[in-house]
């Protein structure tokens, strides 16, 4: 299996040339780096004393906003407003409790203080962003991920209660349909999201769906809930 061996240049190897889904090693996790690899259809995951390990995955999951599904146990949730959610308020907080956060399909605490610090400055950017549930003020669930063109790639989530992710994710993809996107990136397949409809594809075939999303312009800057699809994301 090649994997290949980043160097101080700004650049990577085509993602195809990933046979077990891990493409690269080293480099770094600047803005413009991770910016040009989700372009690419690349993610960084490692863990903590691993060098940075790059992938394109084969097959990938992927999350169509339209086919999401929303189980009458969720729709009760969300109708009855257990929690109160937001987005853009909390992205560090999120992004800490999804390190903390046991689960079974996550292997160890691969959110480094690193990749937090690193994600931090590209929401500082106006690219990464959060959704946030509280319950009594408290945060008890959330997701984030990275968005470019029509695609939100999501790169992890967390719940404390019961339903407290689900929700975040409900609600992040009525946001992302009234704005027309195209994907949701969910990159390697978990029952849990299955069951929520997402589905696997062929990296080929992401690829040309994430291509024709990356058209569209990025809406940078803070996120608001809610926003009707003319509106300013700022």
């Amino acid at each position: 299996m090649p994997v290949f061996y980043l160097t101080q240049a700004l650049r990577f190897p085509s993602p195809h040339l990933a046979e077990d889904g891990l493409l690269a090693v080293g480099g770094d996790l600047s803005e413009e780096r991770l910016l040009l690899a989700y372009r690419m259809g690349i993610f960084p995951w490692y863990s903590e004393g691993e060098p940075i390990l790059w992938w394109s995955p084969e097959p990938r999951l992927i999350l169509l906003p339209e086919e999401f599904h929303v189980s009458k146990r969720l729709q009760r949730a969300i109708r009855q407003r257990v929690f109160s959610v937001t987005s853009d308020e909390a992205f560090e907080g999120v992004m800490r409790a999804c390190a903390d956060t046991p689960r079974r399909e996550q292997r160890g605490t691969w959110i480094t203080p690193h990749m937090i610090d690193a994600y931090c400055r590209l929401h500082e950017s106006g690219y990464a962003h959060s959704v946030e549930c509280r319950q009594d003020g408290a945060l008890v669930g959330g997701l984030y991920g990275v968005s470019l063109g029509k695609c939100f790639f999501g790169e992890s989530m967390f719940s404390q209660v019961p339903n407290a992710s689900k929700v975040a994710l409900a609600t992040l993809v009525e946001q992302l349909k009234a704005w027309a996107f195209e994907l949701i990136d969910c990159q390697i397949m978990t029952p849990h999201l299955l069951r929520l409809g997402a589905r696997e594809v062929s990296r080929r075939q992401f690829m040309r769906r994430l291509q024709h999303a990356l058209r569209a312009e990025t809406r940078r800057g803070k996120w608001r809930l809610h926003d009707r699809a003319g509106e300013s994301g700022r």
